[in-house]
């Protein structure tokens, strides 16, 4: 019985995204109608498997959407089936973009990137420096499931070394580099989506971001030495004699096949995302989906390992979406709040607040503002994704004197903090569950230094490049 019902949830999760794609090419209102219906249909069977604790926040979200829906005379009919296909493409990047990951348990392909660039990392700085890049570029395949991966090959690498000082050590990079990846890695949800949404260019947003994060993680690096004397220990000799046990002789620096495969995949899954968006106009959230769907089916069918594709997707149908649930059910809300903030025409007065009060304090404008907003709500359980789908939903319909892809840092960057700081959101929560180290130690007394560090940097690259232009 509850099979049955676990497929029929992901049997409507994927008829709604389905669909979606089909409303994009046959202009229908009735289309768009089972669209809403099916939208509907999928919050429900995601509320239905989550505790009453979780329900809480989508709950408040819907009650919130309707009140203003009520109180500013809206339509309500119209708030609910524009709502409920709100988030559509949001969903489809949700539930396909994860499945990436199916290739990487395919391979060793992690431990022999590590043994290639062995010679690079046996000193304290390089090991932080490169875990935090290897950090985010396996984030463009596992999301936040990075922070797992990489800090179980830490901790077969570095077994012995435990403690806070080390915790310390491994903890910060891998928060920080994860925490860093929302400011341009194309396959994080809450980047791409408010790339599209405030119709930024994809290409200078990430080429800013990148140049942000790298600048970011030299910071970290900094900070790391002060922590490291903080504590007062030699990383650097414990390094280079775990590396030398770890790492055979023969396998550093080898440029192996699993080096070569991974490094092709990452070229072929990015390269033809950016080519459609990029020659054919297509819209990002759109195109990523069924890239990746189709590179995935493809590597194992090359592969000839078609009997563990199999698994997988009787896996996807049978379990994968439930532990979706949470997630689906409060975009789904947050779909409803946007589509009653625009139509009710309050979006549009909170900004235009905000606005009132840049020009009436000198010192204070929307760019400076805009990242306590996921910072704040972070701390009430309500994670980077929710918030800048909201923020982006509310903006995406103001004219405002700034470019889009300095307001798209301004608010990724107060995701960055929100990762970095709050005990209630997954980053930090994921890093405890494998370190044993609390929360709130493993966030925010850990990084309230170097956050604090990182928004006055990122600010003072905004406030000079909007008064250059």
């Amino acid at each position: 019985m509850k099979k049955g019902s676990l497929f029929l949830y992901a049997a409507i999760i994927n008829l709604y995204i389905l669909l979606f794609y089909v409303t994009l090419e046959v202009e229908s209102d009735f289309l768009l109608n089972v669209l809403s219906i099916l939208g509907v249909l999928s919050l429900v069977f995601s509320l239905f498997y989550l505790t009453a604790n979780k329900r809480i926040l989508p709950f408040f979200l819907i009650g919130f959407a309707f009140f203003i829906l009520l109180m500013s005379d809206s339509s309500l009919s119209e708030g609910i089936l524009q709502g409920f296909r709100q988030m559509t493409s949001l969903i489809a990047i949700l539930l396909i973009v994860p499945i990436i990951s199916w290739m990487l348990d395919e391979e060793p392909y992690i431990e022999k990137i590590m043994s290639f660039a062995g010679d690079l990392l046996n000193t304290s700085r390089r090991f932080y420096f490169g875990i935090m890049v290897i950090t985010q570029i396996l984030s463009f395949f596992l999301l936040f499931g990075s922070i797992q991966t990489v800090y179980q090959f830490i901790q077969q690498l570095l077994g012995d070394r435990k403690g806070e000082a080390w915790e310390n050590f491994k903890g910060t990079a891998l928060l920080r580099a994860f925490s860093l990846c929302t400011l341009w890695v194309v396959s994080i949800p809450s980047f791409v989506f408010i790339v599209d949404f405030l119709d930024a260019s994809l290409w200078l947003s990430m080429l800013q971001g990148a140049v942000i994060s790298l600048f970011a993680v030299i910071l970290a690096v900094v900070f790391s030495y002060f922590e490291e004397k903080h504590y007062n220990i030699d990383i650097t000799s414990a390094l280079k004699e775990e590396i030398d046990q770890a790492i055979g002789a023969q396998e550093r620096g080898r440029l192996s096949r699993e080096v070569i495969e991974f490094a092709s995949m990452f070229v072929l899954i990015f390269g033809t995302i950016f080519f459609l968006h990029g020659v054919f106009g297509l819209e990002i959230l759109v195109i990523i989906p069924p890239v990746i769907l189709s590179y995935t089916f493809l590597y194992f069918v090359l592969k000839g390992r078609t009997a563990r594709l199999k698994e997988k997707v009787e896996f996807y149908f049978t379990g994968y979406a439930q532990g979706k649930a949470l997630q689906f059910s409060i975009l789904l809300s947050v779909g409803l709040v946007i589509v009653a903030l625009n139509l009710s025409g309050w979006g549009k007065m909170l900004i235009d607040g905000i606005l009132v009060m840049e020009q009436a304090v000198p010192f204070i404008n929307i760019l400076s503002i805009l990242p306590f907003v996921p910072i704040v709500l972070s701390f009430f359980g309500i994670g980077p994704l929710p918030v800048l789908v909201l923020v982006g939903g509310v903006l995406q319909n103001v004219a405002l004197p700034y470019p889009p892809e300095l307001l798209v840092l301004s608010i990724t960057s107060g995701s960055v903090i929100s990762a970095l700081l709050s005990p209630f959101i997954l980053p930090a929560i994921v890093l405890s569950s494998e370190n044993g180290l609390s929360i709130f130690k493993n966030g925010f007394q850990f990084n309230i230094l170097y956050a604090v560090a990182f928004y006055l940097f990122v600010q003072a690259y905004l406030q000079v490049v909007s008064i250059a232009l």
